[in-house]
């Protein structure tokens, strides 16, 4: 009979689906399972998606990696996508769909605050940018546009608290996922007063917020039974993905960054207190006693999908998207790609910025502009990059993770514009590792500062080659956003 070694499941709750994987003490991934949902867009801007889909995926994927196993884990341990939002009434029940990143309802309030006194006085207080992302904007233009939904809401959440209120009945969130909302307090770990007041609503109408590492009361026996679960087995309430995505590359120490592209993309680093940035282009999230401190992009995975459906209608290959990027000459033969389909994040924080392909010419193929795209997908990240070397020192390394490693051509193509080498750990889910590492933490198995990753890391290192060129494009890139804003005012009247 084979050994059974306890393990303990990260859960990543993600945008397009739920990964869960099962982790020894050791950080080894011994089984995994995903579940995938989708996005609804009722309208322009909107992006909604069905919270109770999403919750009966995630027991679909703990379902299944238990009965890989045949026994149950010791802990289950949540990461999660940030700035969700949802209002809910007293029973739970959804009054809202659950309205994710990357809606835009709310930009005219985002866009009447950002630059304020008191829109940069909340920046400094919550550590998260004034834009539509952010729960604090959605609750805003809920109280003016849906007045009636906004008073007869019990409590305003996201989806990692709605999942674990139908497990255990209770309006808990961390401190990780609190710190992306706009309403937190990152210094005091507690809702912002300022931000409240200006949201129009009281503490009592949002979650407990808690640190990552707290247990969760038990839950329901019938949905441990149900799912393959021991009532021995307890459950963490976790961190946001972004922060569970540095734990899990291990890139903890100063001087070390992490990139994740999946349907968004982030790059980011740990410090040990908030980053002042006073031009507000970057984020600052708590984990624990540490800081998570970066930006975020829109457009990653969603936007190489959105031209794959363009160019090749069909069943969607990254790996054939990718492969045939990667035929054209670095720098695309002139061609310039600005990804902003769905507006910006960091560093520009403009959710009315646009897409635009520019110096388009005859001898331009299909391939050219999927090459386009992802060497602006990868400028938009330099360009966060930029913004961290002013305010967390310098950067002498960058772990990738997210589903784009499956291209060794873009981590290498990142190495180049970057000019650092980027590490490749054995195990690419890095928010879900991040999770069960936590747990383990939690459990007080483990100390999560000190994990070291299992050997395997691939080292790309950075080439000379192609850096001119590149360093040109990024110069023009940056020029046709700002040409782009204006031009967007003319056609916006």
């Amino acid at each position: 009979m084979t050994e059974q070694l306890p393990y303990i499941l990260g859960v990543d709750i993600g945008t397009s689906s739920t990964k869960t994987i099962a982790v020894l003490r050791s950080g080894k991934v011994i089984a995994d399972s995903r579940e995938a949902y989708p996005t609804h867009q009722p309208q322009p801007g909107r992006s909604e998606q069905d919270a109770h889909q999403l919750y009966e995926a995630i027991l679909k994927t703990i379902r299944s990696v238990t009965a890989q196993l045949g026994y149950a884990p010791a802990a289950v341990s949540f990461s999660s996508a940030m700035h969700s939002f949802m209002a809910v009434d007293a029973a739970g029940k959804p009054l809202t769909p659950l309205i994710i990143w990357s809606d835009n309802r709310s930009e005219s309030y985002a866009v009447a605050l950002r630059n304020t006194p008191q829109g940069q006085a909340i920046f400094r207080q919550t550590g998260t940018p004034v834009h539509p992302m952010s729960p604090l904007c959605k609750l805003m233009w809920l109280k003016n546009q849906e007045p009636a939904i906004f008073n007869a809401a019990h409590k305003f959440i996201g989806i990692k608290e709605y999942v674990i209120y139908q497990l255990c009945e209770a309006y808990i969130t961390d401190y990780a996922i609190a710190s992306a909302t706009g309403l937190f307090d990152i210094r005091q770990k507690v809702w912002s007063a300022e931000a409240l007041a200006l949201a129009d609503i009281t503490e009592d109408r949002l979650p407990v917020a808690v640190p990552s590492a707290q247990i969760l009361p038990p839950v329901h026996t019938a949905l441990l039974a149900a799912n393959g679960l021991a009532t021995s087995t307890v459950f963490v309430a976790g961190a946001s993905d972004g922060c569970l995505a540095q734990l899990g590359s291990g890139a903890i120490n100063p001087g070390e960054a992490a990139i994740t592209i999946g349907t968004s993309g982030a790059i980011r680093t740990v410090t040990t207190h908030p980053q002042a940035d006073e031009t507000g282009r970057l984020f600052t999230y708590v984990l624990e006693d540490r800081y998570v401190s970066g930006g975020a992009i829109n457009n990653g995975g969603v936007a190489v999908q959105w031209l794959a459906g363009i160019l090749t209608p069909g069943a969607f290959s990254a790996a054939a998207f990718t492969e045939d990027a990667f035929t054209v000459p670095p720098g695309c033969e002139g061609l310039l790609c600005l990804p902003y389909l769905q507006g910006e994040r960091a560093p520009v924080w403009d959710s009315r910025a646009s897409g635009s392909f520019a110096n388009v010419h005859q001898h331009h193929t299909a391939a050219h502009f999927k090459r386009a795209l992802i060497e602006g997908i990868s400028f938009s990240l330099y360009s966060i990059v930029e913004a961290l070397l002013t305010t967390a020192g310098p950067v002498k390394q960058v772990s990738v993770s997210g589903g784009f490693t499956a291209s060794e051509q873009w981590i290498q193509l990142l190495a180049d514009i970057f000019q650092l080498p980027m590490l490749l750990e054995k195990e690419n889910d890095a928010s879900a590792l991040g999770a069960a590492l936590l747990g383990w933490h939690a459990l007080k198995e483990i100390d999560m500062w000190a994990y070291n990753p299992p050997p395997g890391t691939k080292v790309f290192e950075p080439g000379k080659a192609h850096y001119e060129t590149y360093m040109r494009n990024y110069k023009a890139f940056g020029m046709l956003y700002h040409q782009m804003k204006q031009i967007e005012a003319v056609l916006r009247g």
